[in-house]
């Protein structure tokens, strides 16, 4: 069996007695004290994650940007030096390879993959762009990343940065310094909450993790990442998205730029599938009655299977058992979810299940 990979905040996760797990290759810690509580603390105070193990590739030369509006769906010249925008990467066949989030810089592009694809999308990047006058450089390696999520997170932050937080809109980012080491801050995150994503050198990194935890943080685990996103209706790869699952159909239509001019890979495809219609559909539910629906639960109406859940979760903050799942497109708003081989009844909700109060 392969070593699992370390993050530079191995240590810092140990000596907080964190129970650790292998995710995607990464001894990563799931929780502390406890998913619900680490949960509560980025919806009411602020709690800080290790993202560490997330791939981060840069693209440099003439081609660029060439090479990147080939590569993902969103149309990247519409972005601004110091913004970000979140989008999915293609097959031809519109299946998705990743969901990444682009960053322009004045004279590169940072793009940040999921760490479970992190291999995958390096050799997908580089195999589609041999024409470019294009480096593909995989950073990951070079880089720690923290995020600091919640309604206290600007506050927390703002004591230890220069950077003038009130000023920084969502997905945009600016470089600086936190408690004395250079960053990218990134107001940016996972949770449905507000919060920054902090990018910054694996030596300083357990410094920087410490001062934030002393200032007022919470650290939280994988386990609360997941409950937040799905609260917030978020895609996990391997769940709502992976080959055989279109951006579309997982909902994330928002990221798709099917105008785009400098066309790219799936383009077709995609635009296709919305002329002749979603062979299936995300859908969020809420269980009715007892259980919880997990990742590949079959959905049912009518005794015919009509799709399966693809994440699932007692909602830490509404009490209640929820679910995405993706559907046949005809499935309206009521179905069952065969939890332990027992149809349980569920209704679909609309997305996100939680959204927090914009001050």
């Amino acid at each position: 069996m392969a070593e699992l990979r370390r993050t530079p905040l191995y240590g810092e996760h140990k000596a907080l007695g964190a129970r650790l797990v292998d995710f995607a290759g990464w001894e990563m810690p799931v929780q502390y004290e406890g998913i619900k509580a680490e949960h509560n603390a980025v919806r009411n105070h602020a709690g800080l994650f290790d993202v560490s193990h997330m791939g981060e590739a840069v693209f440099r030369g003439p081609d660029a940007e060439e090479a990147v509006q080939r590569l993902v769906t969103r149309d990247v010249s519409r972005l601004e030096d110091g913004q970000a925008g979140y989008s999915a990467v293609c097959y031809e066949s519109g299946g998705t390879v990743d969901d990444v989030i682009v960053y322009r810089r004045p004279d590169d592009f940072l793009v940040v993959v999921n760490a479970s694809n992190r291999e995958k999308d390096l050799e997908h990047f580089r195999s589609n762009t041999q024409d470019l006058d294009v480096e593909v450089a995989d950073e990951s390696d070079d880089w720690a990343l923290l995020a600091l999520q919640g309604p206290e997170a600007a506050g927390l932050l703002q004591n230890l940065t220069g950077a003038n937080l009130p000023d920084l809109r969502p997905f945009r980012f600016v470089e600086g310094e936190v408690a004395g080491a250079t960053t990218l801050v990134s107001r940016t995150g996972y949770t449905g909450e507000d919060g920054f994503e902090l990018y910054l050198s694996p030596d300083d990194a357990p410094r920087v993790w410490r001062e934030l935890l002393e200032a007022g943080a919470t650290p939280a685990g994988l386990g609360a990442r997941d409950t937040l996103r799905l609260e917030a209706g978020m895609c996990l790869y391997g769940n709502e998205l992976d080959p055989e699952t279109t951006p579309l159909e997982a909902g994330i239509g928002f990221a798709v730029h099917l105008d785009k001019e400098r066309e790219f890979i799936g383009q077709e495809a995609l635009r296709r599938e919305k002329e002749e219609g979603l062979r299936k559909k995300l859908v969020g539910f809420e269980v009715e009655g007892r259980g919880i629906a997990r990742h590949d639960y079959p959905v049912r109406v009518e005794g015919e299977t009509v799709g399966h859940v693809t994440s699932g979760t007692l909602s830490p903050t509404l009490g209640q058992a929820i679910g995405l799942a993706l559907v046949s497109p005809g499935v309206e708003d009521r179905f069952e979810v065969v939890i332990r081989e027992r149809p349980v009844e569920a209704h679909t909700v609309q997305l996100p299940f939680y959204k927090r109060e914009k001050k």
